[in-house]
């Protein structure tokens, strides 16, 4: 023990990131205001944890299932560094957006061969979201390494519990390297009602967590939420000197139309405006931190969407769309609702402003329904009461931080 605690205060040193971790300008000067959080503070991710994981996955067979979030705070991205420690790395996984983190949302993934160590990849969305047994035949131990951001439709936990399930049916250990969430105060939203379980939602949670992944994976087992309720021989490396009331700034892009920290705090708020005919910015530089489309009132905000990085074929291309800048406005810290309550009321042509989608997001039909009929903010909040009480009874078994 007092091995460990010698070894793990470390100052975080994320704040010389270079370009070829692709942080994009504005990406960096949203952190400005947050260095100084992270700065004085000792944490400590799982990744660079390695004197605690190097001698447990030394003479193993080891796969890993990572994107461009899993660097070490050196900026040397975790496959890399475990080869050069002689790790014995046989493959790599990659869930949506792809390995390098540059597909855009919901766009094929193709199995490949990284160009830098030659290493075989593995898609894992699409068709095949779970690993096959050949896919992990002689493979000892999975390594996790994915920066989650705290919201039920970010499928990166999605891609956590197929995982689990692979290994757990495969007798195939599995180590998650933990990182901070970004949104670890809030739990918030309505809780998944299992009818409308899909990939953007699998299990019984509300829309913010409030959990890192390596609690959430510990609440996936302990739980039994997968197939059959078996377990996975699970190892959580542990974020050292972290708490959940920390402001913590990513250092790089959690997936392509999450450009800053801006963007991380509102994603769940504006992610259901994805469930409607509204835009949340994709194809411009402010995705998830503004919305809009052609059907809202005209006003001193516009934009129009064209292909970019990560929106190849953008909601509204090339289109006038009018809505709401949120740039600048304070970090919320619930799950805002005014938003999409504002454009509902706003909107030119009401029966064509929710679609299916919508359902799958919120996870249940109930806040489609209260939005329609008019219900107050207020009391649909007070829907969740209960949902969040249980939801946050039960979390508490499965935490690590304070």
């Amino acid at each position: 023990m007092k091995y460990l605690l010698s070894t793990c205060i470390i100052c975080l040193g994320y704040l010389t990131i270079s370009s070829s971790c692709g942080l994009n300008r504005h990406f960096e000067n949203s952190r400005r205001n947050t260095e100084k959080e992270v700065t004085i503070s000792s944490i400590k991710t799982g990744a660079d944890r390695y004197s605690f994981y190097l001698p447990l996955l030394k003479d193993k067979k080891v796969g890993v299932i990572t994107n461009q979030t899993g660097i070490l705070s050196n900026n040397v991205h975790l496959v890399d560094f475990l080869i050069e420690n002689k790790i014995s790395v046989q493959k790599i996984f990659a869930p949506e957006h792809g390995f390098r983190g540059t597909a855009d949302a919901g766009e094929l993934i193709k199995d490949g061969k990284d160009t830098k160590t030659g290493l075989p990849i593995i898609s894992l969305y699409g068709n095949n979201k779970k690993p096959k047994p050949e896919q992990l035949a002689g493979i000892d131990i999975i390594v996790f390494d994915l920066q989650d951001v705290g919201a039920r439709f970010y499928t990166y936990i999605s891609s956590l519990h197929y995982i689990m399930e692979a290994c757990a049916e495969n007798n195939t250990e599995l180590m998650i390297l933990d990182r901070p969430n970004p949104n670890g105060t809030i739990v918030d939203g309505p809780i998944l009602e299992k009818e409308f379980t899909s990939f953007v939602g699998m299990h019984p949670i509300p829309l913010l967590h409030g959990m890192t992944i390596g609690e959430y994976g510990r609440m996936i087992n302990g739980e039994k939420w997968l197939k059959n309720g078996i377990q996975c021989n699970l190892k959580v490396i542990h974020c050292i000197d972290y708490n959940r009331e920390m402001s913590y700034s990513l250092p790089v892009k959690p997936s392509p139309n999450l450009p800053n920290d801006q963007s991380i705090n509102l994603y769940a708020s504006l992610c259901l405006f994805e469930g409607t005919n509204v835009s949340v910015g994709r194809g411009t530089e402010m995705q998830f931190q503004i919305y809009g489309s052609p059907f809202l009132p005209k006003s001193d905000f516009s934009f129009t969407p064209i292909p970019n990085f990560g929106a190849k074929d953008p909601v509204y291309k090339n289109q006038l769309c009018f809505g709401e800048n949120l740039t600048s406005i304070p970090k919320v810290n619930q799950l805002e609702l005014k938003w999409l309550i504002k454009a509902y009321n706003s909107t030119s042509d009401k029966s064509k402003f929710f679609n299916d989608f919508f359902t799958k997001l919120a996870g249940t039909k109930k806040l489609q329904q209260q939005i329609v009929d008019g219900v107050s903010e207020t009391e649909i909040r007070k829907s969740w009461e209960k949902g969040l009480n249980d939801f946050n009874e039960m979390r508490k078994k499965y935490l690590i931080y304070n």
